[in-house]
């Protein structure tokens, strides 16, 4: 065996050597590693001089470009400053040529001017010698008619009378003329006060009728004596009058429809004729209407006697005068029909005592225009052809027959009472309350008639007033001028005139409203 000495010797001595391997590897490694680093720092250096000599490069050709560029930049603004002044220089001569043209314009309208004064002038001189010669034509020509007016004085004479004599005569026209007008002035207002005074001093009921009539009964058990077993004592009633009997829940009152006013009457006297006696059957029904009848006959002719004695007309046949009592069951929109002829004859009487004409005829003719209403619903044709017959038949005036026949214009008036007659049926239907209408045509009426006024130009807002029987226009200050109102006021009338039906007449009152606003502070 190796001794220990030998062991560590040879550790010590392969310790040696490796350190020495490892030192030599080291030292080829890093030379190695510094010659790599040599040959990449060669390289870079190589590239780096390339690098350099393209950027060289690069900047002169980018500098022979850019230079290119500005020469050309250059001539390009050359070229238009050139092109420019070019323009402005064909701008320039135009305008010279125009000036120059003008003032050879001015020279010759100069030149021209100065000719036509020369001409002027000599033209004045000639129409002095003109004017000297026409006054010594004149002269002599004076001198002519002179002599000549000395020989023949009774020409100049006639002459002068005939020259005379058509002025008067245009002055005569034009008097006549101014006379018409004023005296159709007068007429109107004499016309209007007379019509104003006739209303003012007739006062005649005229309120308006209904289709139904009201009895008041005791009790309301009285309902079932007049119903009766099985409804017999209604329908009996029902029968023998024509009339409706309308038993409702309204409390101890029966009401009787009918659109015949006899025919309600009769059946209203009977009914209270059998509520007071009490005994109510079929055979004392029958009994009632019958005495009815008869009283309600006796009735119309009391009517007719004292519509006759109130309008103060006598000598009217006993057939007329029932006829007018019937009248008084007889309705025309609702108004009462004798009511209406009585106050038609007080107002035609009135109206002609104003005129001057006979009062006796006048309401004669007035109570009698409307006779026919008595018997449209039993015979045919209008009131007028029957009314015109009838009084032809009883042997009525002429004239009372033209004023019946002509009181709605069918036929022409052939003397003032019958024009009187037509004016005293208007006033009368006119009245407010007199007639009456339903409250949808009445509201309808009432809206065309604002409607009406509010598509006129100007018009801000309209009321109808007094029933429909004045509008009042209130129009925009700006666009409707004083002047201009009169006219508004004239086509609003026509335009309803035109488009609406309406008793009476319709007042339009423009209003136009200016205010100014300012505010203390």
């Amino acid at each position: 065996m190796p001794s220990p000495e030998f062991v560590v010797a040879f550790v010590i001595v392969a310790l040696i050597l490796l350190v020495i391997t490892a030192f030599v590897s080291w030292k080829l490694a890093i030379s190695n590693r510094i010659k790599n680093y040599e040959d990449k720092v060669g390289s870079a250096e190589e590239k780096a001089r390339e690098i350099k000599d393209a950027a060289i490069k690069e900047a002169v050709t980018l500098k022979k470009e850019a230079k290119i560029e500005a020469q050309e930049a250059a001539l390009k603004t050359k070229n238009e400053v050139d092109r420019e002044v070019k323009e402005r220089r064909a701008e320039v001569q135009k305008y010279e040529k125009r000036v120059l043209s003008k003032e050879e314009n001015l020279d010759r309208k100069l030149e021209a001017l100065e000719e036509r004064e020369l001409k002027l002038n000599a033209k004045e001189k000639e129409l002095d010698k003109v004017k000297e010669q026409a006054q010594e034509m004149f002269n002599k020509q004076l001198q002519e008619l002179e002599k000549i007016s000395g020989l023949t004085s009774e020409e100049a004479k006639e002459y002068l009378l005939k020259t005379v004599e058509d002025e008067v005569k245009h002055e005569t026209a034009l008097l006549i003329k101014e006379m018409e007008s004023r005296a159709k002035e007068e007429a109107d207002k004499k016309a209007k006060d007379y019509v104003v005074t006739a209303i003012q001093k007739c006062a005649v009921d005229h309120v308006s009728e209904t289709t139904i009539s009201v009895v008041q009964l005791p009790n309301d058990e009285m309902k079932g004596r007049i119903i009766g077993r099985e409804g017999r004592n209604i329908r009996t009633l029902e029968t023998m009058t024509g009339v409706d009997l309308i038993i409702d829940d309204t409390p101890e009152a029966v009401i009787l429809s009918s659109f015949d006013p006899v025919r309600r009457e009769v059946a209203r006297v009977a009914l209270e004729k059998l509520i007071v006696d009490g005994r109510i059957h079929p055979a004392r029904i029958e009994e009632m209407v019958e005495k009815a009848q008869k009283e309600v006959e006796n009735m119309i002719k009391e009517e007719g006697e004292a519509a006759a004695l109130d309008v103060g007309v006598h000598g009217i046949h006993p057939e007329l005068i029932k006829l007018l009592g019937k009248m008084r069951f007889r309705t025309s929109y609702g108004q009462n029909a004798l009511k209406h002829s009585i106050e038609v004859a007080h107002l035609s009487g009135l109206l002609a005592g104003e005129m001057g004409l006979d009062v006796r005829v006048a309401k004669r003719a007035g109570l009698l225009h409307d006779i026919g209403k008595a018997v449209d619903r039993e015979m045919e044709g209008s009131h007028i052809e029957l009314g015109v017959n009838l009084c032809r038949k009883y042997k009525e005036a002429p004239i009372v027959l033209n004023a019946v026949e002509a009181h709605h214009g069918d036929v022409e008036p052939e003397s003032l009472i019958a024009c009187i007659i037509q004016a005293a049926d208007a006033i009368s239907a006119a009245r407010p309350g007199a007639r009456r209408e339903t409250l949808e045509t009445y509201t309808n009426r009432l809206k065309q008639l604002e409607d009406i006024t509010n598509g006129f130009k100007g018009v801000d807002k309209s009321f109808a007033i007094q029933a429909g029987r004045e509008i009042r226009v209130m129009v925009v200050p700006e666009q409707v001028n004083d002047s201009e109102m009169v006219l508004l006021a004239r086509n609003i009338s026509k335009q309803i005139e035109e488009e609406l039906e309406y008793p009476g007449q319709i007042k339009v009152n423009v209003i136009r409203e200016s205010r100014v606003t300012d505010y203390a502070k």
